[in-house]
């Protein structure tokens, strides 16, 4: 009997580099097609697991259409893209109405979140609507932290520890925290609705900025065998030429490393060097392991659109031209990926596992 597959895939947090991730699914998706298999990504990966703008992609493709399609996904790879070069733009706005309207309401909110979060709350409920986690259409885990617990938080459909149900939330909301970047975003509160509570919640990325470990300790709640799991874990891009000026850090103070239109240094530095080490730690730990199947992607990006927020034309351009190369330099796997989909899915069915619905 062929051994079953279950497929897992894992998207780092990083803001509008999220747009890198989306291009590698984009590509994976036209292997697919050419080799016959046209399913949406519920259907090709049985967890999907997300931080930040991981988070955003992961639900979209997992959670169900909120105006009732049948089995159809909130949203398609082809129009989260839109949401990065479109939506995204009006999001991420500077304007100085906004700003001044701003101060006007909050005159002492000097170290106020960088954008008002009205928009990106509308933008989620309007794609979304109220459906929760536990509908979501294959297994879903977006990361958060939870500021007044204390506790990292994963917001999903796999058992919690000891096998007990999960706590639920509506899928608007825990996409909301995962965005909910410090300095960027205010913490979300979100509605706890298995235990009737608020929480305040930040982005996930503070301690999950790559959560591929996180998708590999759900997919073992969930009862997958070690040796029948492929990991596909994608990066949003690293940008190790952006150097950090250490005269000017001399003089920064708390503020300086926090500040928005610094580049939120501390920011990048804690979540790109977290990414790393955890790709590194998983590269090593799946290698010695009777499996699971690792398989990461990532590359790097000009220094200059390394920052979290940058929608502006100029730099989609630009991450649009690191997601090429990077495709391009994983040409080969890619193309091993959507063979072993393909074989996987095409297997007669008592020698495969179909996708699971959460």
């Amino acid at each position: 009997m062929a051994t079953a597959k279950r497929f897992i895939l894992s998207i780092d947090g990083g803001g509008m580099r999220g747009l890198i991730p989306l291009r590698v699914l984009e590509a994976l998706e036209g292997r697919l097609a050419r080799l016959g298999v046209e399913l949406p990504m519920h259907r090709v990966f049985d967890l999907m697991c997300g931080s930040s703008s991981g988070g955003l992609i992961v639900a979209g493709l997992a959670a169900p259409k909120a105006t009732g399609g049948h089995g159809e996904a909130a949203a398609t790879v082809a129009e989260l893209r839109r949401f990065f070069e479109e939506e995204a733009r009006a999001l991420f706005t500077h304007s100085l109405r906004k700003r001044l309207s701003r101060f006007v309401t909050n005159p002492f909110g000097v170290f106020d979140e960088r954008y008002d979060g009205r928009l990106l709350d509308q933008l989620l409920k309007d794609r979304f609507g109220w459906t929760s986690l536990q509908s979501a259409l294959t297994h879903l885990v977006v990361t958060g932290y939870d500021i007044e617990h204390r506790r990292p938080l994963l917001m999903g459909t796999a058992p919690a520890d000891g096998g007990a149900r999960p706590d639920d939330y509506y899928i608007w909301q825990a996409v909301r925290a995962a965005l909910a970047a410090p300095s960027f975003f205010e913490p979300a509160r979100i509605d706890n609705l298995s235990l009737g509570r608020q929480e305040a919640v930040i982005d996930g990325s503070v301690v999950h900025a790559d959560p591929v470990l996180v998708a590999y300790a759900e997919a073992r709640k969930l009862g997958f065998a070690p040796r029948d799991i492929v990991i596909v874990s994608l990066g949003v891009g690293r940008a190790p030429d952006r150097a950090i000026n250490p005269q000017a850090a001399e003089n920064w103070g708390a503020h300086g490393w926090m500040l928005p239109s610094n580049g939120a240094p501390i920011w990048s530095v804690l979540t790109s060097a977290q990414a790393q080490g955890v790709a590194d730690a998983a590269a090593l730990l799946f290698t010695e392991m009777d499996g699971p199947s690792y398989i990461r992607i990532d590359g790097l990006v000009p220094a200059e659109a390394e920052d979290w927020d940058n929608a502006r034309p100029g730099n989609l351009l630009l991450l649009n031209g690191a997601a090429d190369r990077i495709i391009r330099d994983h040409t080969l796997v890619l193309d091993r990926l959507a063979a072993v989909i393909a074989a996987a899915l095409s297997a007669p069915e008592a020698d495969r596992v179909a996708p699971a619905a959460a």
